[in-house]
């Protein structure tokens, strides 16, 4: 398989819900007037707490500065796993489930925090930038990694690492955080796979906002669900972690989450 590093340099940032009204205008030309501004990445995630924006470094000059707009503090790139090989735009979604082993699980061990946006099209990993060394360090065994270059991919070379210096692990992984499923599901007309009829609902990970340096979160749902050969998608957002299952195994999906983390108690 192959990894590509895509060629956005992007930022992650929160609005709240209260202060959107002042984003309006940006987000409304970075979403529908694409050919009014040289973003290539954008992504606006709604949830009952903010809205997250993840836009690379173009788009985020369309957003106005302001005290509402709070962002992370690093820079992020974008991962995608492509199976099979192939040019960029022919990569097919896999569901973090289909990466838990190959990249969620060894990128945990050695403490790389991971951002994790899952779309109908395809699967993004994001990592802070300063990780990219250790991140293709990791993963060099499995990957013939790649890089994006205004549409194409062309070989990864000189990516700082030297000496096989490896990060080294800092902590124990992993650590366990609270889940919650609310008892409404998509609304059936609304979000479909792209090969069948499937309903899915969601599953929150954090009872806390989680923060940007634990790292392990995405490893603690799609390892245990990987192994129970249950399908999700992933979307990280500011504050919290949302994993999408389909309706049909959500009782299988509790049922595996909790028995894993019993497991690592």
């Amino acid at each position: 398989m192959e990894l590509h590093i895509l060629e956005h340099r992007l930022q992650v940032a929160s609005v709240a819900k209260e202060s959107i009204p002042l984003f309006t205008y940006g987000l409304i030309k970075l979403a529908f007037l694409s050919s009014k501004t040289r973003c290539k990445f954008f992504s606006l995630t709604e949830t009952p707490e903010d809205y997250t924006i993840i836009v690379d470094e173009e788009g985020f000059l369309e957003l106005p500065s302001s005290e509402h707009l709070s962002v992370a503090d690093a820079t992020w790139l974008a991962l995608n796993v492509v199976s099979g090989g192939g040019s960029f735009s022919s990569s097919q979604p896999i569901g973090v489930t289909k990466i838990a082993k190959s990249v969620i699980a060894p990128l945990a061990d050695q403490n790389i925090s991971v951002f994790m946006l899952s779309t109908y099209q395809t699967d993004f990993i994001l990592v802070r930038e300063r990780d990219l060394p250790f991140v293709t360090h990791t993963l060099s065994s499995e990957f013939t990694i790649l890089r994006v270059v205004n549409g194409e991919t062309v070989a990864a070379e000189n990516l700082g690492i030297t000496n096989g210096f490896v990060k080294p692990k800092l902590v124990q992984r992993p650590v366990i955080h609270p889940l919650s499923s609310p008892s409404n599901r998509f609304p059936s007309n609304l979000l479909f796979t792209s090969a069948s009829g499937e309903l899915w609902k969601m599953v929150r990970i954090g009872g806390q906002p989680l923060g940007f340096d634990e790292c392990g979160i995405v490893a603690q749902i799609s390892e245990p669900l990987a192994a129970a050969d249950i399908p999700a998608y992933y979307i990280s957002t500011f504050k919290f972690d949302h994993a999408l299952v389909p309706e049909e195994n959500i009782n299988g999906v509790i049922s595996a989450l909790k028995v894993s983390q019993a497991e690592k108690h």
